[in-house]
């Protein structure tokens, strides 16, 4: 115990590179949750592409017109499948009580 080095930790040892690594990323969470969302939001500005149609409805203004129609197509489907799926349950329940 005398002739050893005193040292914060031992580097060979695997329980002081796991300390390490759990420290860095605690640190880079802390600093993550720690920013504001404007400057969150000016990052995804400049990853967005300029696609965008000017004559496109407001309420999705990302989508291209092709994308626009074939999303209309799909929540017309699933209107009329879940229409159908709750009238074939109101038969069920009122058959059963009848």
């Amino acid at each position: 115990m005398i002739n050893q080095i005193a040292r914060p930790a031992n580097t060979g040892d695997i329980l002081y590179f796991m300390r390490v690594l759990l420290f860095i990323a605690l640190l880079s969470t802390g600093y993550e949750l720690s920013r504001t969302q404007t400057d969150s939001k000016k990052e995804q500005d400049f990853l967005l592409t300029d696609n965008a149609v000017p004559d496109q409805e407001p309420e999705w203004p990302s989508l291209l017109p092709w994308q626009r129609r074939a999303s209309k197509k799909a929540i017309e489907r699933y209107t009329e499948a879940q229409e159908k799926k709750w009238q074939r349950w109101n038969e069920a329940m009122f058959e059963r009580s009848a």
